[in-house]
């Protein structure tokens, strides 16, 4: 499990761009006019995760195999999408089917690309595709509202709890907020999430700059990461055109590419980990001889479950988790020396995985 991250934005902000870089291909045609992505582009990309290489190394496996995620590239946006105007019910649907969303905003002059607002304001960018969002969410449990009502006032448990659910969905979409302002309870999350809507998606703020501002950002992407800190969400600052540069060069040439620019790494690492961090994703590894390899799981995941994602008869069959934690096994040399040690930990099937830990399932028929 990896998780699916939709690239939206406004027309002409460089989505297409960022989505070629991130994915190294040409699948998305990067044109200066809107609508240049009609059908949302799909690409897969390796998680970087240098803990991943370390394993392999010390456990001596055949391979290295990290965990994927994938960018989906979604038509541009316009004003009125929620009622259907450009391709707004395309662009809604596809939405509907990430698990976060990478909302691409422009952060940079350039008097050759046309703006379709006719200015450059990401703040007011960001305000008009999630007011779309939001008058989509408002509409859908508006219709769901009525016959709702009707059930729960004849008694209808179930309703009930869904009705207050959408209430408070409800109050927040009309107060001009996100769904994902309501807050629910623990024991409300599933019923709340099932409700699918459009503005309880997690949300990273792609903050896309000219190339002098990659390194630090400026006055625009700054403005963007204040907003984003207000409302919990992600932020990252890339220049998609040094991207697309980075993914053009052979890989020996790389980070020298990236430290004459000031840049430690490249954006999609940056972009991943605040995509796992506002989704609430961690990884944990195993490690054999023929492959070491990196698996994404929800933080708070329980051992079993997480055997699950392997396979399920790892899930139905659980006996027992072998794990030892990251630090101890690159320390110590590996699974024999940190067993050894005293390092290795017999853990059930309510034990939380934690990140980076090192796990060998023990299951039966």
């Amino acid at each position: 499990m990896g998780f699916k991250c939709g690239i939206v934005g406004l027309p002409n902000v460089g989505k297409s761009t960022l989505f070629n870089a991130l994915t190294q291909t040409a699948a998305a045609e990067a044109a200066n006019y809107p609508f240049s992505t009609i059908e949302p582009n799909v690409g897969e990309v390796a998680v970087p995760d240098p803990r991943l290489e370390s394993l392999a190394r010390i456990g001596k496996s055949q391979a290295a195999i990290p965990t994927r995620l994938t960018f989906v590239d979604i038509a541009g946006l316009v004003r009125g999408a929620s009622k259907g105007e450009g391709l707004g019910n395309q662009f809604l649907a596809h939405i509907r089917e990430v698990d976060a969303v990478a909302l691409v905003l422009r952060c940079f002059e350039d008097p050759g690309i046309a703006h379709i607002e006719g200015r450059i304001d990401p703040l007011s960018d960001a305000l008009t595709v999630e007011t779309e969002l939001m008058l989509a969410d408002l509409e859908s449990l508006e219709r769901r509202r009525e016959p709702l009502a009707k059930r729960a006032l004849g008694g209808d448990k179930e309703a009930k709890t869904q009705l207050q659910l959408i209430e408070k969905a409800l109050d927040q979409l009309r107060a001009g907020k996100p769904a994902r302002c309501a807050r629910p309870s623990a024991e409300e999350r599933a019923a709340f999430c099932a409700l699918q809507l459009l503005t309880t998606k997690p949300v990273v703020y792609v903050c896309n700059v000219d190339e002098a501002s990659a390194a630090s950002g400026n006055a625009m992407s700054r403005a963007v990461e204040a907003k984003a800190r207000r409302e919990c969400a992600g932020c990252v600052t890339i220049c998609a055109k040094i991207e697309a540069e980075f993914a053009a060069l052979a890989l020996a040439d790389r980070a020298a590419f990236l430290a004459d620019l000031g840049l430690a790494e490249p954006g999609l690492n940056r972009l991943i980990r605040e995509g796992y961090r506002v989704l609430g994703l961690i990884t944990y590894f195993t490690v054999g001889p023929k492959e070491a390899r990196a698996w994404t799981i929800a933080r708070g995941t329980k051992a079993a479950r997480a055997a699950g994602v392997i396979h399920t008869d790892f899930e139905r069959g659980f006996i027992r988790a072998e794990i030892i934690g990251f630090d101890d096994f690159v320390t110590l040399g590996g699974e024999t020396p940190a067993r050894d040690a005293g390092k290795m930990r017999l853990e059930g099937r309510d034990y939380v995985v934690m990140d980076g830990d090192v796990m060998h399932v023990r299951f039966g028929n």
